[in-house]
């Protein structure tokens, strides 16, 4: 018996019931499996690729994000290095150890020093690879894991994120598919990844005096390099 059993267990007889059998448990296997989606606003429907690409480069933009589109992979460090020569930032960083960055040709850019797993306080820049890009808000859906470490969406100043067009999606009710399906279906408590993170722009406040702070739990600055090549999943 699983702790999940275990929790539903204890729910059922607090409630003096037993466990649902026949055609009610059915019903609620079909409602997990294909239960309806809330009102979807129009702003992201019917769209194509190349319309949802632009409407999250819109979306992205009005909340202080910096967008650059690339060709491919192989565009990436010379983005990346034209990003820190922008800023007058050094000419290192971290990088989660996400697959998708070992195809990245760095060496062409020697000069650039990446240091691939978690951030440390004192890494002023990082750079993950966004599972999911929702058109609706600009926003970014970040999964934890062994490649993908949350603490880089939190500690450094600066936060490069590499983003596959395909990845882009157009309502928040999209990006949660799309994660199921990567995980392996609708069955997916079991392997989902411990933490979800929306990102949208960069850390900011205005509780204090209302004035508007940049940074105040995260990085002060966002920049997103949309990858265009088609065949990146």
């Amino acid at each position: 018996m699983s702790a999940r059993d275990d929790i539903l267990g204890g729910i059922r007889r607090s409630l003096k019931r037993g466990a649902l059998g026949g055609e009610r448990a059915a019903q609620l296997e079909g409602r997990l499996a294909n239960h309806p989606s809330g009102i979807i606003p129009r702003r992201s429907q019917g769209l194509d690729r190349k319309g949802q690409t632009a409407l999250f480069e819109e979306q992205a933009v009005e909340i202080a994000t910096t967008i650059e589109r690339v060709a491919s992979l192989r565009d990436v460090p010379k983005a990346v290095a034209d990003y820190l020569q922008r800023f007058n930032l050094p000419a290192e960083f971290a990088a989660t150890p996400d697959p998708l960055l070992d195809k990245v040709p760095w060496n062409e850019r020697p000069l650039l020093k990446l240091k691939r797993g978690k951030p440390s306080p004192t890494d002023a820049v990082g750079l993950s690879v966004g599972f999911c890009g929702i058109a609706e808000t600009g926003t970014l859906m970040m999964l934890s894991g062994p490649d993908n470490p949350s603490t880089m969406n939190f500690l450094p100043d600066d936060h490069i994120v590499v983003l596959p067009a395909s990845r882009i999606v157009g309502p928040m009710e999209e990006a949660w598919q799309k994660l199921r399906q990567a995980k392996g279906g609708t069955a997916v408590a079991a392997t989902m990844p411990r933490t979800v993170n929306f990102i949208t722009g960069p850390s900011r406040t205005g509780d204090i005096e209302q004035k508007l702070e940049m940074g105040a739990h995260g990085p002060r600055r966002q920049h997103i390099l949309i990858v265009e090549d088609d065949s990146i999943a």
